[in-house]
């Protein structure tokens, strides 16, 4: 009995030990960055390299959740980066580190306007997983009219449902809806996609284009929509 019960020990821990990482769930003190960054056309090769060296060192500290590069689809020299920290303490470390200035004191001659850099918290967020080569990531601005709170008390729930809904659509890999810290009417919306066909086929179908209608009753500027690629 005892060999048995070895046999099935070692049994499952073979099996345990094949089966894939759980993406890990950020917690609801985890910090959202989403930055957007405009250079020359003429020096994106040489950013794009620097981008994947800050990335690869901000990945290495204590507290990273995420830290992505992308750049944007048909607009040689636009950036983002999206980038997400177990707590505000790791991410003022991040923000306090030698690399960091340093990246920025190189990016800087570069730049045709300064870093558009959006800090906010989830209002719903997926599985802190990477993206695989060859995913469409699509960032999406949504400014919600104000004065009036009741939009706002709308929209949250709306921006709820739809991600959980769209999170089921065929090919969608990610959908994260942040509220940013020093405007609380804005949102930036992260919705990573296994390739152009299926957001094409998400963009147009029937929840979407309700969804959208919603949306721009309430909205208080225009929809700000790009797609970006990761590298």
């Amino acid at each position: 009995m005892r060999v048995v019960a070895r046999l099935l020990s070692a049994t499952i821990l073979t099996m345990l030990a094949a089966m894939p990482a759980r993406a890990q769930e950020a917690a609801p003190s985890a910090v959202h960055i989403v930055t957007y960054a405009e250079v020359a056309p003429a020096s994106a090769k040489e950013n794009a390299a620097l981008l994947n060296q800050f990335a690869d060192a901000s990945r290495k500290e204590a507290g990273s959740l995420r830290f992505e590069v992308l750049e944007r689809i048909g607009r040689l020299g636009h950036f983002a980066i999206v980038e997400s920290w177990k707590d505000q303490a790791a991410f003022a470390a991040h923000a306090a580190a030698a690399h960091n200035k340093q990246f920025i004191d190189r990016l800087r001659p570069s730049l045709l306007a300064p870093l558009d850099e959006r800090l906010g918290s989830a209002i719903t967020a997926s599985p802190m997983q990477p993206a695989p080569a060859g995913a469409v990531f699509v960032m999406t601005h949504v400014d919600i009219a104000v004065p009036n709170p009741q939009n706002l008390d709308t929209m949250i729930p709306l921006f709820k449902s739809f991600a959980e809904s769209s999170r089921k659509a065929a090919g969608n890999l990610r959908y994260d809806v942040l509220q940013q810290t020093s405007r609380i009417n804005h949102f930036q919306v992260v919705e990573v996609w296994k390739d152009q066909n299926s957001d094409d086929v998400h963009e147009v179908s029937a929840p979407n284009k309700a969804y959208r209608a919603k949306v721009g009753s309430m909205q208080g500027a225009l929809y700000d929509q790009r797609w970006y690629g990761a590298f």
